[in-house]
């Protein structure tokens, strides 16, 4: 349980948590180490109040804190959580345990204490404090509760209780004040170790005392460890008792919550199931990391073998003397050279295979302490405290499980020597003795189960062969034209993956893969066929969106939340071949003009599709449509859009043109010609519409595509 340890103490203070608290990003903290990193921001009207006020810490820069601004769940990266609101991470000390830790805040003036006083006894917060994670720096301003704001982790305090307890090789007197005596009772009313001076003389047989139960120190540890827990309660509503969960939250709330509160409209299910669930997906993550625990276990031996191996390996050394020593009058003063070298390959594989051992078993001790502590969690009978922290539990373990990936448990270094001594030449010829030259690499390992096509791109992996030790200076990707022509370079450079765009949609491409180094080229690996999609599929893209632009059924359905027009592009961009695509209309009010196309990538986000150079669009409102680049408008044709209808897109690279219709007609004349290089299919709207794209569609059967262009090629 050693390895267990470092998942039971705090970050800042470094010793075991005392009243953990569950902060936002799921990371713990002491209560009373929370307190100490606390800082107040300033009253960002006053930006100079808190540094004139003579607070004392003139050492202080509250420069970024005055600049500090605050950002929503969609900005800020981390969200808001309970009623804290994420702010960027502001300057701080260091710790004695290494963790950024903030100056102590700044106590507010008399007229300034508006806060309740903190439960305990304790100080109130000063309002805008600020607390920043020790571990993953991320800032958080706290609302009017304070810290009470936080869920209190008892599942964690429990097991620090039980693993403190078993560490304990006796229990010791609590009332011993230099060095404890073993204790021989405990009181359960006074839940006190009492050695028996230290009895006679603090807890007397008489008076008030007289009627209390001392017990064996074992038995009160029992009834110590065994005694149940207060059941938690919500933070929001301190006298309701946790009682269901809230799926889309991901936290236990009070029927409080529900009726009244911010879940009310969320999805709930109950406290004990959803509590026996993430147990369950505890456990089975648990099992895929202890299968890797092994592996990893069993890689340790091996690589322990090796160096042994790498130390016995004096046969080598022993042979390349009794060379050396038959041309003694020739080879002395190139002996020792060689030798030189042998022992600095001796030492460099040593000290791979030592590196590795270490670093594996550095892994190995986090990996055990985690599947331990994990393990603990499991054994504890608080729901509400369990599913406060299975998420992330079941992140990290997964996490963790990944990091024992491809790579990891494979040696870096075999322990033969690839070095062969060639006595052969002449003797006019041992000057220039030297070990035999570097060979050509070995031919690559397409890594099936990364290799993979998506539309019309194809991204291949590969890798050298198992403890191959010829060093490779980079590699060469040929794929053919995808109708079984010649091989073609694609790709030349020391990348072991690459992603090939612009194939072909509906067709079927070989691929092969060769390195090569200062000796030459190596032999081919295995030819790989690959089918691109036989038509072009897509949804929109929320990262290259505009921000008002909102998204929902699978990124198929897009309206927007400005009365602007907004700009939204697929995730897919197309440079050859004839496609088509079509938006539905589901809703549409007061006669807004929603803008259909394709545009580049670097397009304008935040005006109408078609006002700058970098798209080309037909805007249309419920009588007529315009086709509209770089804020030309031309080609005004009657008919207009209401809800329920259709809009097609046709992009045909073999003739270049672009066409548009409405309702599987044709609208107007061929919209634009001359289109080549790459583009994205792209609509601008405003919160007046919204629509459903749909895409994977056959070209309409009025429409006959060209013939394709020989001279193209891929992009």
């Amino acid at each position: 349980m050693d390895e267990m340890e470092e998942e039971l103490k705090c970050p800042v203070c470094g010793s075991f948590y005392r009243e953990p608290i569950i902060l936002p990003c799921s990371h713990n903290i002491c209560l009373a180490c929370a307190r100490n990193i606390l800082v107040q921001t300033p009253d960002a009207e006053s930006p100079q109040s808190s540094r004139a006020s003579g607070s004392g810490v003139s050492d202080y820069d509250y420069l970024d804190l005055d600049k500090m601004s605050l950002y929503s769940e969609a900005d800020s990266g981390y969200g808001s959580y309970g009623g804290f609101v994420s702010a960027p991470t502001t300057p701080c000390q260091k710790s004695p345990n290494g963790v950024r830790v903030f100056p102590p805040a700044v106590p507010p003036q008399p007229q300034q204490q508006h806060l309740l006083p903190f439960p305990g006894g304790l100080p109130p917060i000063p309002r805008n404090s600020c607390i920043t994670c020790p571990q993953c720096h991320r800032s958080l301003i706290l609302d009017d509760r304070g810290l009470r704001g936080f869920p209190k982790n008892r599942v964690l305090e429990g097991v620090v209780d039980r693993y403190q307890q078993s560490k304990a090789a006796a229990l010791k007197c609590q009332l011993c004040e230099k060095s404890p005596r073993e204790a021989t009772v405990m009181c359960e009313q006074c839940d006190v170790f009492y050695c028996d001076p230290c009895r006679l003389r603090c807890h007397p047989p008489r008076g008030p005392l007289a009627k209390h139960r001392l017990v064996p120190p074992a038995q009160g540890r029992i009834s110590r460890r065994t005694s149940p827990r207060k059941l938690s309660t919500c933070t929001e509503h301190e006298l309701e008792n946790l009682s269901m969960y809230c799926v889309q939250c991901k936290t236990p709330v009070c029927y409080q919550c529900l009726e009244e509160g911010k879940h009310s409209t969320h999805e709930v299910k109950a406290l004990g199931a959803m509590w026996k669930l993430h147990k369950g997906q505890l456990s089975q993550a648990l099992n895929g990391l202890s299968d890797r625990a092994t592996e990893a276990k069993e890689f340790l031996v091996q690589l322990r073998n090796m160096v042994q191996h790498i130390q016995n390996g004096v046969e080598f050394e022993a042979c390349l003397v009794a060379q050396c020593d038959a041309l003694i009058d020739a080879l002395n003063r190139r002996k020792a050279q060689l030798l030189s070298r042998v022992n600095k390959e001796h030492e460099h594989k040593l000290k791979v295979v030592r590196d590795q051992i270490s670093h594996c078993t550095v892994k190995l001790r986090q990996t055990t302490g985690l599947m331990e502590y994990c393990l603990e969690v499991i054994k504890e009978n608080d729901p509400s405290g369990f599913l406060q922290i299975s998420d992330a539990l079941i992140r990290r373990v997964h996490m963790t499980e990944g990091q024992w990936g491809k790579g990891t448990l494979t040696p870096r270094m075999t322990s033969d020597f690839d070095l062969t001594l060639d006595s052969g030449p002449l003797l006019q010829s041992i000057h220039q003795l030297d070990f035999v030259q570097m060979k050509v690499p070995a031919a690559p390992i397409l890594q099936l189960e990364e290799c993979c096509t998506q539309n019309n791109s194809a991204t291949l992996s590969w890798k050298q062969p198992p403890l191959s030790t010829i060093a490779v200076d980079g590699y060469i990707l040929e794929l053919d034209d995808g109708n079984g022509g010649v091989f073609r370079e694609v790709y030349v450079g020391t990348e072991t993956i690459c992603t090939v765009d612009g194939l072909h949609f509906n067709s079927t491409y070989r691929s092969r893969v060769k390195a090569f180094n200062g000796s030459g080229v190596g032999q081919y690996s295995k030819t790989l066929v690959m089918q691109t999609s036989e038509i072009a599929w897509f949804v929109f893209d929320p990262a290259s969106a505009h921000p008002d632009i909102l998204l929902s059924n699978d990124n198929l359905t897009v309206t927007c939340n400005s009365y602007d027009d907004r700009v939204v592009m697929g995730n897919t961009a197309f440079s050859r071949g004839v496609h088509y695509w079509e938006i539905t209309i589901d809703r549409y009010d007061n006669h807004p003009d929603p803008a259909f196309g394709i545009a580049r990538g670097d397009v304008l986000k935040d005006v109408m599709l078609g006002k700058d150079d970098k798209a080309w669009a037909m805007y249309v409102d419920n009588n007529r449509s315009w086709f509209m680049h770089n804020n030309s408008h031309t080609n005004r044709t009657d008919g207009g859009i209401g809800k329920g209808a259709t809009v097609g897109v046709l992009l045909d690279f073999t003739r270049g043109i672009l066409i548009f219709l409405i309702n599987d007609e044709q609208q107007g004349p061929v919209a634009f010609e001359g289109m080549e290089g790459l583009y994205y299919p792209a609509i601008s709207l405003n919160r007046n519409v919204q629509v459903t794209l749909h895409t994977g569609l056959p070209i309409p059967d009025f429409y006959t595509p060209g013939e394709p262009d020989p001279n193209g090629s891929v992009c």
